[in-house]
């Protein structure tokens, strides 16, 4: 074997095998390196990808060419997209899924891909050559050689587990932690921080007593993650819930002296928007009950992932505590909770292309930067992927703006605002949302994936198809007229004003309470031009009527949009010593010295620049 790579990525969790996927897709020669093969895209904690935003990013992946979206598909046991009561631009997409079937179909995956090569074993230390990375050098004493290094080791750099006052050495439950990594990264400039986050029990099905929880379904319609995906192919199965109560808040009280969060065991930040069941009850005393998600983890498995239920107390308190729940008396379970703390590297020394600013060629990614979350992972993954690659080729980075993605709005935070605690997407982050919709992720996306080399032709033509057969159902509606006396009666069932004369079609679709589906049975000419869509007819359908109803509110994002491009197109790197501006406040000569921004508009997001700032930097530039 030759051990001389194009790019090494280290790490096959979600973040890995993104970035394997995309730099060997492109035709670069490409090594993963992973501790397990039998592990490969493991879902450490919940079965589960999507959810709000979280989705999105899936659906963006999927668009680029990634895998996420097809393998999530592919192994779902429970599809559901959530926010339908909001409007598009919240509809988020979730899927309960397989978790060993999940593995092995990223297995499957990468084992198919021809540029890429696999390697079993522990790597020790990054080489670096005059501020370049040289390759990598692993416990087995083998040395890589490569251009270009991702790392994405999850939560294995110097991990350790909390089951109450029991820490154990790893990166995951039964897994070893990866040494000496993080001090061989370190001692090239890079920062190092520690985080914590932390996983529920895993309970047996044949324990529980169902009748004392709620069903809760999935849908079986057309909607998917991947716009190329064939259609759900597992047995749907449901999730249950139920909540906590005062009796299982008490022995959980009980037991806060001997949790790691809150006797000084665990030091690290933990995340906000996850937190555990004992931060819970004492961020909400007053609070009587919280829910509880109890999913399944395998189609012919009984294991059970309790979501809500996250906890590094100890054993016998979580047990005890369950035990107050009705349903879950005379509970079993597989393992307890636990929390895990590991490192991460500080995220504002990233490019946007998640290449260092510090060693050349090295990539960052996944909760090495400080992010929680598969999709958030994956999404990091990917771009890291594609621009080690396109650093081989000697090409211009690819990046993302905040206006073309969940995931350029997520890596804009992190490189620009940095990290204070586990990061995790919501639709909240993104002030463009409702151009960044989960249903138009591929015409965003694909065709500028298909210029770099990623997304195949097969997926942009499709993409070309389907936006073709959306502005024709459009313009059908623009000039098909509609009689009142031939409608009404159906306005009326649907609870909508009648027409006092005719209409263009197009106007009654505008009305919120009126879809394609209230008119279709109603207008043949309508249900003619829909039948006639080939291809993915009704999330094409679905895609036109969105913009149909949405694009007054698009049209003005739009414009709001292309004016913050303005400052985008300012480039200030390296135009300031920000330290030798003392019209600039101190925070901003800090903050600004300190992240040095490629743009003005990078510079008007990070927290401590003000306006005032702003317009010095802009009278310094002569604007």
């Amino acid at each position: 074997m030759e051990f001389t790579y194009d790019v090494v990525v280290i790490g096959a969790g979600h973040a890995g095998c993104e970035a394997a996927a995309a730099a060997a897709n492109m035709g670069s020669k490409t090594c993963l390196i992973t501790m397990d093969m039998n592990k490969i895209g493991q879902m450490s904690c919940n079965p589960a990808v999507g959810g709000i935003a979280k989705g999105q990013i899936v659906r963006e992946i999927d668009a680029l060419g990634g895998y996420t979206g097809l393998i999530a598909d592919k192994t779902a046991l429970q599809f559901r997209m959530l926010n339908r009561s909001k409007g598009p631009a919240m509809w988020s997409p979730r899927a309960q899924c397989d978790r060993g079937k999940y593995i092995w179909a990223w297995r499957e995956v990468l084992d198919s891909i021809a540029n890429l090569s696999i390697w079993q074993d522990v790597v020790t230390e990054l080489l670096v050559d005059k501020g370049k990375v040289a390759g990598v050098s692993t416990q087995l004493g083998v040395v890589f050689h490569a251009k270009c290094v991702v790392l994405t080791a999850g939560t294995f750099l110097n991990g350790l587990l909390h089951f109450g006052p029991v820490q154990i050495p790893g990166g995951r439950v039964a897994e070893p932690a990866a040494y000496q990594l993080t001090e061989s990264i370190t001692k090239h400039g890079i920062r190092q921080g520690r985080m914590k986050t932390g996983t529920p029990v895993r309970i047996d099905k044949r324990s529980v007593d169902f009748s004392q929880m709620e069903v809760q379904e999935g849908e079986n319609d057309f909607h998917r993650f991947s716009y190329i995906s064939t259609p759900r192919t597992l047995k749907p199965l449901c999730c249950w819930t139920c909540f906590t109560n005062d009796a299982c808040h008490d022995i959980l009280r009980q037991g806060l002296p001997y949790s790691p969060l809150y006797n000084g065991q665990i030091q690290s930040i933990g995340p906000r928007y996850c937190p555990s069941i004992e931060t819970k009850i004492v961020t909400f005393p007053d609070k009587e009950q919280h829910q509880l998600f109890l999913e399944p983890e395998g189609e012919s498995s009984n294991e059970l992932y309790l979501n809500g239920f996250s906890s590094s107390l100890p054993i016998d308190v979580q047990l005890r505590a369950l035990r107050e729940i009705p349903a879950f008396r005379n509970v079993q379970v597989y393992r307890p909770g636990y929390a895990i703390e590991y490192d991460f590297f500080d995220p504002t020394q990233l490019r946007h292309s998640l290449e260092s600013k510090v060693v050349g060629g090295l990539f960052l990614a996944g909760q090495v930067n400080g992010t929680t979350g598969y999709e958030e992972a994956a999404g990091q993954g990917i771009i890291a992927g594609i621009n080690a690659h396109l650093l081989c080729q000697g090409c211009e980075p690819f990046t993302l703006a905040r206006d073309e993605a969940y995931i350029g709005v997520l890596i804009d935070d992190l490189v620009t605002k940095g990290v204070d605690e586990p990061y995790r997407m919501f639709t909240s982050r993104a002030e463009f949302r409702i151009l960044l919709r989960q249903d138009d992720a591929d015409a965003r996306l694909t065709e500028k994936s298909y210029n770099i080399g990623l997304a195949s032709r097969k997926r942009y033509e499709l993409l070309c198809k389907k936006k073709a057969d959306i502005e024709r159902i459009i313009e059908f509606c623009k000039d098909y007229p509609i009689k009142a006396e031939r409608i009404n009666k159906v306005l009326e069932q649907i609870g909508t004003t009648p027409l006092q004369h005719g209409v263009r079609l197009i106007e009654l679709l505008e009305r919120p309470q009126v879809s394609f589906q209230d008119l279709t049975p109603h207008v043949k000419a309508l249900r003619e031009t829909l039948a006639s869509i080939e291809e993915r007819q009704e999330e094409t359908t679905e895609a036109a009527e969105i913009q149909i109803k949405y694009s007054g509110y698009i049209k003005r994002e739009r414009i709001v949009a292309d004016k913050m491009k303005r400052l985008e197109g300012i480039s200030i790197k390296g135009r300031f010593d920000y330290n030798s501006i003392q019209s600039l406040s101190t925070e901003a000569r800090q903050k600004l010295q300190k992240i040095d921004p490629e743009t003005l508009a990078q510079a008007q997001r990070i927290p401590g620049v003000s306006p005032s700032d702003i317009n010095v930097l802009l009278v310094l530039l002569g604007r």
